[in-house]
């Protein structure tokens, strides 16, 4: 059993504790309002769930999720998750997040822009390119032919083994999509986000398989 230490609690947050609850893992949210504020959400996932300050989340888990928006990376509890494996999952909206010149120019990947935030973490890139219900709903056994695959991308071999096993026991497969820095290729708009899952519209989605998920990178423009 994993535990999971999950920073932001929203809706790829709440789906991925659910997940990892119903496949075993022990799970320790938090966001920025506060513990309190979460417990419902805990009770109803059950016992291996439980809420904490983002600092005691990310310090309880094994593995780190961060899923906030981009203006909060600084108030990151940067100590705590040093040397540690985290699953980014955030995307750059700027919309929301306000124009970010080193991301409007490509200078740097969003993942790369968190890691200046959180440098001595093991990064890893990885359920950002799935609508949330989709990812509620794809699941399958290793072995399905419906199975799913999502990509991951980071610099560190033993924290991209440690996700994989992670996604793995959630339903998934995994396609590697290289290095941190070409993460982009799983960024908003591109190919493979969103698109592969079928349309926000439909809620349970459609199966994407590893010979999708591959082409879609692939094909990636910046």
């Amino acid at each position: 059993m994993t535990t999971v230490g999950i920073i932001g609690s929203g809706n790829i947050g709440s789906t991925l504790a659910r997940l990892a609850v119903d496949a075993g893992h022990r799970v320790v949210l938090s966001n920025s309002r506060g513990p309190e504020t979460l417990a419902d959400l805990a009770a109803d996932l059950g016992p291996r769930a439980s809420a904490a300050t983002s600092g005691d989340a990310a310090a309880a888990g094994d593995i780190g999720v961060v899923t906030v928006p981009l203006a909060a990376f600084p108030d990151l509890p940067a100590a705590p998750l040093a040397g540690k494996t985290v699953i980014d999952t955030c995307n750059y909206g700027p919309e929301r997040d306000g124009h970010i010149p080193e991301l409007d120019s490509t200078s740097l990947t969003s993942s790369e822009l968190l890691l200046w935030n959180i440098p001595d973490a093991l990064l890893v890139k990885a359920f950002n390119n799935i609508f949330f219900k989709h990812l509620l709903s794809l699941g399958r056994p290793a072995g399905a032919a419906d199975r799913s695959y999502l990509p991951i991308a980071g610099d560190s071999g033993p924290a991209k083994a440690a996700v994989t096993a992670f996604i793995e026991s959630l339903g998934y497969g995994v396609v590697d999509a290289g290095p941190l820095a070409d993460s982009w290729r799983q960024e908003t708009g591109t190919p493979v986000w969103g698109t592969p899952y079928g349309p926000y519209s439909d809620e349970k989605g459609q199966p994407a398989g590893e010979d999708a998920i591959r082409a879609a990178l692939a094909v990636a423009t910046r």
